[in-house]
């Protein structure tokens, strides 16, 4: 019998989690794909353990989840596009340019 060490099974359920959540990304994309981004003047304040998405490489469609000790890269070229939109918003100008 083969032994699993903590981390060895952490790394496999973190891969089978990954494979379920992009499983379950092409439905939410296209659902939110109709939503347009808006920016929170004040937000909520951050969870005990807060969901990081980054953008590892926007030409390919990679976006990296990291929550806790787990990280997950999958490919989704519409996410990409809503998050690199996101990243520079027309905030308001309240009577001045914006920068």
């Amino acid at each position: 019998m083969s032994k699993f060490s903590r981390r060895s099974f952490l790394k496999t359920a973190g891969l089978a989690t990954g494979a379920a959540m992009i499983g379950g990304v092409p439905t939410a994309a296209a659902a939110a794909a109709d939503q347009k981004a808006e920016i929170v003047p004040i937000p909520s304040p951050l969870p005990h353990e807060p969901l990081v998405a980054y953008v590892r490489d926007a030409g390919k469609g990679e976006v990296t989840i990291v929550s806790g000790l787990r990280e997950t890269t999958f490919r989704d070229h519409a996410l990409v596009t809503r998050i690199k939109k996101a990243s520079h918003p027309k905030a308001p100008t309240r009577g001045r340019e914006a920068i």
